[in-house]
């Protein structure tokens, strides 16, 4: 869990229950305790009203309360077709993010406007990406996240098989496939390849740095060109 979702967490809990102690917030975040009493310390220097007493607990000043989150209609209709089209196209991590993200949003969001993110009418189709496919983008946005090349065993539109070792550089939804853009260390040049078509994929321990001419700029340039 990220820092800042940690902090949000913990002002979330507190606003729920009126005691909670260092102990019961590591135990709920899974952290340590001295973790939860460096986040408290922050927390209130950055303005939040967190009430300490000894051998009780933490609290929220009553007084206390996130500003809402106001959205108007649009708003709420493209967050849900988001998240409704991660949901559908996503890899299995991403999918549990977007469930949490609108969690999140109706946990703040005002009660009267609620309703609203359950109440849109528009719908993202799923259009059977392979589930192998979607195992590879978990490991490939893994990848292009710690700038890590990958070792492929590739089958192009000919069904030729190849390896190829590539610098990914970015992810692409097409409507019924992913791929991702790269740096073909074997071409020494910008390729293309269909996630769907990847029968092996390993993330290697090399490195390499996103420096021109292979950064994901230069790869949208080169596609560019290319058309």
């Amino acid at each position: 869990m990220r820092r800042a979702d940690r902090l949000f967490q913990i002002v979330q809990l507190l606003r729920s229950r009126r005691f909670l102690t260092a102990h019961q917030l590591a135990e709920r975040l899974e952290v340590s305790e001295r973790t939860i009493y460096r986040d408290i310390q922050d927390l209130g220097r950055s303005g939040v009203p967190i009430l300490g007493e000894a051998g009780v607990g933490y609290r929220l000043d009553r007084g206390f309360d996130l500003p809402p989150l106001m959205f108007n209609l649009e708003e709420v209709e493209a967050l849900v077709l988001g998240v409704r089209m991660v949901e559908r196209w996503g890899d299995s991590d991403l999918r549990s993010s977007a469930r949490s993200i609108l969690d999140k949003v109706e946990a703040v969001l005002p009660e009267a406007e609620r309703h609203k993110l359950h109440a849109t009418a528009l719908f993202a189709m799923s259009f059977d990406v392979p589930e192998r496919a979607l195992e590879h983008l978990r490991s490939l946005r893994k990848a292009i996240g710690e700038l890590r090349k990958v070792e492929l065993a590739y089958r192009d539109q000919k069904d030729s098989p190849s390896r190829r070792v590539i610098r990914p550089l970015g992810l692409y939804f097409w409507g019924k496939t992913w791929t991702v853009g790269a740096y073909c260390e074997l071409r020494e040049d910008f390729r293309n390849f269909r996630l769907d078509r990847i029968d092996q994929l390993r993330v290697l321990q090399d490195g390499f740095e996103l420096s021109p001419p292979v950064t994901l700029e230069d790869y949208a340039r080169a596609m560019t060109d290319d058309h």
